[in-house]
């Protein structure tokens, strides 16, 4: 399994993988970080096509093609912002991961990169996002041969060590 999943530090928008996830907010229709860059990246088109979407819940995930990106589709997850853990928070990330693999299987999506989902601006904090995105791929990898390879395209020397130590754990 663990052969199936890389970290790497890496612009998610410039690999070229069947999909790129977004750490999207509900509106989808672009914001800071990751979502932002992937915006710019792709071009107006996918905001166009995002607008057509009527936005998205949180712990959920909707799908785009990807335009101008490396990448035939974006998944848009919706994570959720870190409110002291008392509000769902772990199980609506957990949420987020299982959509986006779910929606990979129906379409055919055999390799997929991740982002940090809600550590930025959503503030969850980084090894629990980490063991839960690191928990749900290999649980994805396990009971299904669909998915060959997952990325976690890390930005940043914390992030990327974190996801680093949680994969070393699979082995």
């Amino acid at each position: 399994m663990t052969r199936k999943i890389e970290v790497l530090k890496a612009d998610i928008t410039t690999l070229a993988v069947d999909a790129i996830i977004n750490a999207a907010n509900t509106s989808l229709l672009g914001g800071g970080g990751v979502d932002g860059a992937i915006h710019r990246a792709a071009g107006t088109e996918l905001f166009d096509e995002c607008y057509q979407l009527g936005g998205c819940a949180t712990g959920q995930a909707k799908i785009t093609r990807g335009y101008r990106l490396p990448a035939k589709y974006v998944i848009h997850a919706v994570g959720p912002v870190w409110s002291g853990g008392e509000r769902g928070e772990p199980e609506l990330l957990a949420s987020c991961y299982r959509t986006v693999f779910r929606i990979a299987r129906e379409h055919g999506i055999r390799s997929l990169a991740f982002p940090a989902i809600s550590c930025g601006v959503y503030r969850f904090p980084v090894d629990r996002a980490v063991k839960i995105a690191v928990r749900e791929t290999a649980a994805e990898l396990i009971s299904s041969d669909d998915i060959q390879k997952v990325i976690f395209a890390c930005f940043g020397d914390d992030i990327y060590e974190a996801y680093r130590r949680e994969v070393d754990k699979l082995s």
